[in-house]
């Protein structure tokens, strides 16, 4: 994969075309878990996510993940990413989230989808509203050639709000690219998409590369006691 692998010549191309193939595996990864039900009512998030895991290898051979497999369901959706809340079973009108980080090739992928169990209509509109605020968070991105960190931050915060939700997290999405990807240290906030954030996301890391970007989305409704999740590639498609 790489430069190796792309037909168009540019190393750039080549990193471009390996992170989108990578997210298309993810895709069909996911597309799969919704058709076999492994994350369903009934089933533990740990034994969910490990089934995730066993598919992945299955599909793709792919052993690696590059963040820790996390299956939330009912009020553990809540919890942001660096908290480990404990297992719990998906009850039969519960709202459940899958975000998973696997490695295709020397490639990131970081995908994350939610489902919802039963009829509750809020729950459902959170379902609803999570693509539609993603979609509208990566126009706002599009029409900004000089966006921020703190921009697009601001916008999807807005976005958040004006539908009823609450940001569950400290950012809205972070760097992406080779295992392991590029992290500023020293300069953590450069690394994500977050209010500290004052540089523009479009620009080159260290090593002269392009960055590229992951769109994160965990939505809340502290009062009612759920949340959902969303995220994928925000610079490529």
């Amino acid at each position: 994969m790489g430069v190796e692998s792309s037909g168009n010549g540019t190393p750039e191309a080549g990193r471009a075309e390996g992170l989108i193939e990578a997210q298309e595996k993810a895709i069909a990864l996911f597309a799969e878990v919704e058709a076999r039900g492994l994350v369903a009512p009934g089933r533990g998030e740990r034994e969910a996510g490990d089934l995730v895991r066993d598919l992945a290898d299955e599909m793709f051979g792919t052993t690696r993940h590059w963040h820790k497999r996390i299956v939330r369901s009912g009020p553990n959706t809540l919890a942001p990413y660096r908290e480990n809340p404990p297992d719990r079973v998906i009850g039969a009108d519960d709202i459940a989230f899958a975000d998973f980080g696997p490695i295709f090739e020397e490639y990131e992928a970081d995908f994350g989808r939610t489902y919802v169990f039963g009829d509750d209509p809020v729950k459902h509109r959170l379902l609803h509203d999570l693509p539609r605020i993603f979609d509208a968070g990566r126009a706002a991105f599009a029409a900004d050639p000089d966006i921020t960190g703190r921009r697009l931050h601001a916008e999807v915060e807005r976005l958040a709000a004006e539908a009823g939700w609450s940001i569950g997290i400290w950012h809205a999405g972070h760097l992406v690219g080779e295992f392991p990807h590029e992290t500023n240290e020293g300069a953590r906030a450069e690394s994500y998409i977050t209010p500290e954030n004052d540089t523009p996301l479009r620009r080159t890391d260290r090593a002269g590369r392009v960055c590229h970007w992951i769109l994160e989305l965990h939505l809340v409704d502290r009062e009612r006691g759920f949340g959902g999740f969303y995220e994928q590639l925000l610079d490529l498609a």
